[in-house]
């Protein structure tokens, strides 16, 4: 049995949740769980009970509440937590799997811990959100809890958000920091962090002009509701956009944590005091978007408020301030990034590149990022780990890094394998592991010229001993083959010392043809990894409750990695939807469902379209055409009333990790894959058809 208190207050038993009625007891285990684990005073729970206006009765009234509290236990079977009496009040014991508030909390200690690696602790973090589950205690009426404890809840949450948010713009990834943005400046219009990140994101995505439209609506809400000028830094950041100025490199907020800083609780005394007010009282934490204010109280976060949860909220987002750069893991060095310089001759008046979130010359070089929940692919992993450590050869000829090529369907999970081998192996490579994103964000290719200059440095930095890059999302073998040359990493020494795994749809033959290597193809999962993969993501308890339905989820998304991916965080952000039921959701529209509302570029038909984009035209629509027609397309015969279609072209689409291999036939696309094909057709159908 779990508690949530991170939106109406629930219990929940795996799939099932009983969201509780409003009621007194309902306000008394509200007011419990948010000091779990300490000792709540009598006075204060009658406060948060009935109010500051208490019947006389309220002691003894108190009492019946517990016992109704406890039959409600009972009667729904919760085990392992109970309501202790104590000398001077009452008292329950939580745990972070009984409790989603203190699963969050422990989830965002342990992204603390994390900060020397920016992917695994912004994963850890946004698992941390999914379990906010909409307005805060929603069903709880109490006007105490309201005003005393939902501010500072809705604090702890934007914090994170704020990390989150901080660490996309270190990895590049502007457009995913202005979903959650757009919407946190929004609800929460006088928190003036959120709209200096929204304004920097939108500056460093070459949108200058918004920038500043936003700068000029948040200074007019700042002076017309509360009477302030914007804070330094936000006017420091208006007149960098104004001058074209370069913003520096934006990996220096992944690159490092930010200072642990003050308490949740101790910043709203120090901004409670600052504005004349009594300090708050005892803190816990929570979410965004809570309402449901007591009688006479204004929700915290409301949009337009200019009473002192906005004037707090300017102050907090003040109080909050600093970052600093870790020192690097001692026992896993890893490579570090050449450092950015804007390029010289910059034009004043536009973003520099160097400022930007299309990345720079070295943007996309980095330590290994963790790969959460990675399972199956043993075989292969073993076999990729014992290539990558076999002693390097010693010949005088021997002079090319050693190679592993890594190539598959889009969304297999090529850089998935390349990064837990990697992470695995790093004892063999005290130089260190780092890797090399062959690709932009807008899908074009990096120059090995470009990409040569940025490793040189990096490289260099990283001292003697064995070095293993990834190079990730190779678009052909011209563009990787001069970085395998002994003279492609100029004063790097390339050759045994150096190890290479190379990640691409394509096959690349020639690369292997002209300088040897290893070829580890990647197939879609089997039934038994697909299941195991939910195991990881969703817990034994919740899969194991439902296997026959886990498995049919598996199916539907037709044991293809990417739309497993994508499936667990969907069902991660909604623990309380049954599998069985997911089923019947899933199956209804799978290409439409599987993909992330808040993150509409991961998506299955995303990761197609942008694939089937790479490819040339006429290629593009050889594919269209065998996706259409019936599977003897693909044979060698081809239907008799059509005849085969070419097999070069069949070879040329395999070679590009769009065809697997059969039965039936040599040749086969995957189901997602054809269904997507067709569901575009008919979509560019309706269209014109409608003009």
């Amino acid at each position: 049995m779990r508690f949530q208190l991170l939106g109406p207050l629930a219990l929940a038993d795996g799939p099932d949740t009983v969201v509780l009625q409003p009621s007194k007891p309902a306000n008394l285990l509200a007011a419990l769980l948010l000091n779990a684990n300490s000792t709540v005073s009598a006075g204060y729970l009658q406060r948060a009970v009935w109010g500051e206006e208490q019947p006389a009765t309220a002691k003894a009234a108190l009492q019946t509440c517990v016992l109704r509290l406890r039959r409600l236990f009972t009667k729904h079977g919760v085990t392992g937590t109970a309501i202790e009496a104590v000398p001077g009040g009452y008292r329950i014991v939580a745990r972070p799997p009984t409790l989603d508030l203190l699963a969050f909390r422990d989830q965002v200690r342990r992204a603390t811990a994390m900060d020397h690696d920016p992917e695994a602790e912004l994963y850890t973090l946004r698992d941390a959100l999914s379990l906010w589950q909409g307005a805060l205690l929603a069903n709880v009426r109490s006007a105490v809890l309201h005003r005393d404890e939902v501010p500072r809840l809705a604090e702890e949450r934007l914090r994170v958000v704020e990390r989150v948010c901080d660490l996309l713009f270190g990895l590049g990834r502007c457009g995913e920091a202005l979903v959650d943005l757009w919407t946190a400046t929004r609800v929460y219009p006088g928190h003036e962090r959120f709209h200096e990140q929204l304004i920097e994101a939108l500056y460093r995505s070459g949108r200058q002009s918004q920038a500043l439209g936003e700068y000029r609506r948040v200074k007019d809400f700042l002076r017309e509701e509360l009477g302030v000028d914007p804070s330094a830094s936000l006017r420091r950041l208006e007149l960098s956009i104004l001058r074209g100025e370069d913003l520096g490199p934006v990996g220096q907020a992944a690159s490092g944590a930010t200072a642990p800083g003050p308490s949740v609780p101790a910043v709203l005394a120090s901004a409670t005091a600052a504005l004349g007010g009594a300090a708050p009282g005892q803190a816990g934490p929570g979410p965004a978007g809570s309402g449901h204010a007591g009688p006479g109280q204004r929700a915290s976060g409301q949009v337009g408020g200019s009473g002192s949860a906005a004037s707090v909220a300017v102050v907090v987002s003040r109080v909050v301030r600093g970052e600093t750069v870790p020192q690097p893991d001692a026992e896993t060095p890893e490579l570090a990034p050449a450092p950015v310089t804007a390029p010289p001759g910059a034009v004043t008046g536009a973003p520099s590149t160097a400022g930007t979130c299309a990345p720079p010359a070295d943007a996309g070089i980095g330590p290994v990022p963790v790969v959460p929940h990675f399972t199956g692919r043993a075989a292969e992993a073993e076999a990729m780990a014992a290539r990558l450590t076999a002693p390097p050869p010693t010949g005088p000829g021997d002079l090319r890094a050693l190679t592993v090529v890594v190539s598959g369907a889009p969304g297999i999970g090529k850089s998935a394998l390349a990064h837990h081998v990697a992470r695995q192996v790093g004892e063999a490579f005290p130089a260190g592991r780092l890797l090399v994103r062959m690709t932009r964000a807008d899908g074009e290719p990096r120059t090995a010229g470009e990409v040569s200059a940025a490793l040189a440095d990096a490289l260099g930095a990283a001292g003697g001993g064995r070095a293993l890059l990834i190079l990730d999302d190779v678009v052909d073998a011209d563009q990787v083959r001069p970085l395998l040359t002994p003279d492609g990493l100029p004063g790097t020494g390339t050759g045994p010392g150096l190890a290479v795994v190379v990640t691409s749809r394509m096959g690349l033959g020639g690369l292997i043809a002209t300088h040897g290597g290893w070829v580890q193809r990647l197939t879609a999962f089997t039934e038994s990894e697909s299941y195991g993969l939910l195991l990881a993501a969703l817990g034994a308890e919740r899969v194991e409750a439902e296997p026959d339905a886990a498995h049919r989820l598996t199916a539907v998304c037709g044991y293809f990695p990417a739309a497993l991916r994508i499936l667990t965080a969907r069902l991660l952000t909604r623990p309380g939807l049954r599998l069985a039921d997911a089923v019947d959701w899933l199956g209804d529209d799978p290409l439409a469902r599987l993909t992330l509302t808040d993150s509409p570029g991961h998506s299955v038909t995303g990761l197609f379209d942008r694939a089937l984009d790479r490819l040339d035209p006429r290629l593009s629509q050889a594919f269209t055409h065998l996706a259409q027609g019936p599977p003897e397309l693909l044979a060698d015969g081809g239907p008799a009333h059509e005849g085969p279609v070419p097999e070069a072209v069949r070879e040329q689409l395999a070679d590009a990790g769009l065809l697997e291999d059969g039965p039936p036939g040599p040749y086969r696309i995957h189901g997602l894959l054809r269904a997507h094909v067709r569901r575009t057709a008919r979509i560019r159908d309706r269209r014109t058809e409608k003009v």
